[in-house]
């Protein structure tokens, strides 16, 4: 560009550029609360949570589990309070509040992500818009001064490339980051179904488990209590035969 561009005039007579401009400030925007988003506000370690959260259930403390969920910012912490607090463990009736907290969580983090697509998809279309009216431009300067001299059509034909150029700018990194953010929350719903599935099997697994437990330990007991009613009785009759060994003797 040369130093006597005048961009403030581009700006004021080109409605492609102010469009531009507002694009540019919008994606800018959704792009630093994204960042902020996910890489803050949702950047949890769900793993450290899941060995926490399974310990409390090795140990049958489901109060103690939904503590660490409640405490996990990451999207398998509110997943995992849905599960726990509706109460069903048994693979029949768990899937409905699973699917419910990973749809309210997908609902969360893909917020604002189809603005950022939006531009990514808009910004080069409004650029090309930018093209054809600076040369319809162009053309309507050298029909009005009937001369085609650049320094006539130079204002056109430099709306005509910088807009498309700006388009382009602004698509780019919209289009990158809104590929990193999807990628992002794909993975993050993705860890969250697994590590809450995996919670769900673990207590099931354990409450199957208690009733087998329950019957072995009556079943010890009562194998205990047996023996020690025996034992006098053993007792006894070992007193009986010494006593009658030792009459003869007498």
């Amino acid at each position: 560009m040369g130093n006597g561009f005048n961009w403030v005039e581009l700006i004021r007579t080109s409605a492609s550029m102010q469009a531009l401009i507002a694009f540019s400030i919008v994606s800018l925007g959704v792009a630093l609360e994204r960042l902020f988003y996910y890489w803050y506000k949702r950047n949890g370690n769900p793993d450290v949570t899941m060995e926490q959260v399974m310990r409390s259930i090795r140990e049958g403390d489901l109060r103690g589990a939904l503590r660490f969920c409640r405490s996990c910012k990451h999207p398998m912490g509110p997943v995992g309070v849905q599960m726990l607090e509706s109460g069903n463990f048994k693979e029949e009736n768990a899937e409905e509040p699973i699917q419910i907290g990973l749809s309210e969580q997908k609902l969360l983090l893909e917020r604002n992500l189809g603005i950022l697509g939006t531009m990514a998809a808009v910004a080069p279309l409004v650029g090309l818009l930018g093209t054809v009216t600076g040369i319809m431009r162009a053309f309507n300067d050298m029909s009005a001064t009937g001369s085609g001299s650049p320094s006539v059509v130079a204002a056109g034909v430099a709306e005509a490339l910088i807009t498309t150029a700006i388009g382009i700018m602004i698509a780019v990194p919209a289009l990158m980051l809104y590929n990193v953010f999807v990628r992002r929350m794909n993975v993050m719903l993705a860890v969250a179904e697994n590590n809450v599935r995996s919670m769900r099997a673990a207590i099931a697994t354990n409450m199957d488990r208690r009733p087998e437990e329950r019957e072995t330990r009556a079943r010890r007991l009562q194998t205990e209590e047996t023996a020690a009613e025996c034992r006098p009785r053993a007792e006894r009759a070992a007193e009986e035969r010494t006593i009658e060994e030792l009459e003869p003797v007498r």
